[in-house]
């Protein structure tokens, strides 16, 4: 089965290649060390900081199994050096929300780098969605879970 491809701007491949390697190296070796001082208390049995530290572990390899699958299924969006004339997945874009009656600038990304509150809105969001391949000057009408929201496109950057 083939994994779903995971795209990511330079800054996201980074972001998650360093809480990768803080995993690994730093995290891994705390916990490590709470085990070992858990087993030094004696029955394990009964050891609420030994069942603790347990957890924190599985939750450390999960994520570590996920960042690594993130990464090897990543796809670079590089909006260098191309021409910007529809909104495309790496590319800023400012728009009018005719709802809230102001303008507001989002950065395109994948689902894995989504932070609406700082910007950044994934591709597969129903707005991020209903943008992609759209140029300056156009209307776009967003369904969601409250109605229809409809934005103008003001510019498009890189």
């Amino acid at each position: 089965m083939a994994s779903k491809k995971v795209l990511l701007t330079y800054e996201g491949i980074k972001t998650l290649e360093g809480e990768l390697e803080n995993l690994k190296i730093v995290r891994r070796s705390d916990v490590a060390e709470k085990l070992k001082e858990a087993r030094a208390q004696g029955d394990l049995s009964e050891n609420a900081e030994y069942d603790a530290a347990k957890e924190e572990q599985a939750e450390i390899e999960a994520r570590i199994a996920e960042l690594e699958n993130m990464l090897k299924n990543a796809v670079l969006i590089d909006a260098e050096d191309v021409k910007v004339d529809v909104v495309k997945p790496g590319y800023r874009v400012k728009l009018y929300d005719y709802s809230f009656k102001e303008e507001i600038e989002y950065l395109i990304v994948g689902s894995a780098e989504a932070d609406p509150v700082n910007g950044k809105i994934s591709n597969e969001s129903p707005v991020g969605e209903a943008l992609l391949n759209h140029k300056v000057g156009e209307e776009v009408d967003v369904e969601t879970a409250y109605g229809v929201d409809k934005y103008k496109i003001l510019a498009i950057t890189n």
